[in-house]
């Protein structure tokens, strides 16, 4: 069975986010202990709402989605989509703070914790610390530096 147009922009975005220290796994096979950083495709969502493409998980908590799409679609009006995903989702923080739209060649990110938050190009995805530091959590895996009294 030859390869969809789909198949290859999942396989490649497979890649980016294993290349940026995501551990990706399926939904079938979910792990979220597995790592720090733990991208699970096509995370079921509620009744009636479908599936995310990838839920980006830190530390076991959702925080981010990548919406995929082929390469040569346009990525600018997918960003209105995959706003939408995050109030479907069982999560403890809405909306999740981030959202990539990509086709594996092509990656925008939005960041929502921005106060005039809008879709940019990035070169890859955010390592799940990065994305975690931008949050404002502590992280487990950087230590906090000295505090002034």
């Amino acid at each position: 069975m030859p390869i969809t147009p789909e198949d290859r922009a999942r396989q490649n975005i497979d890649k980016l986010l294993a290349d940026a220290g995501w551990i990706v796994q399926d939904k079938r096979q979910t792990n979220l202990s597995a790592g720090r950083g733990v991208a699970v495709r096509e995370f079921p969502l509620k009744a009636g709402h479908g599936e995310a493409d990838y839920l980006l998980f830190v530390d076991s908590a959702p925080i981010g989605v990548v919406e995929a799409k082929k390469q040569g679609d346009t990525l600018t009006g997918v960003e209105l989509q995959s706003e939408g995903i995050p109030d479907n989702l069982p999560a403890p923080r809405r909306p999740l703070p981030f959202q990539y739209q990509s086709t594996g060649v092509e990656t925008r990110f939005t960041n929502l914790l921005e106060p005039e938050a809008r879709s940019r190009a990035t070169f890859s995805f955010h390592r799940p610390e990065t994305l975690d530091q931008t949050c404002g959590r502590r992280t487990s895996a950087l230590p906090r530096g000295p505090q002034l009294v």
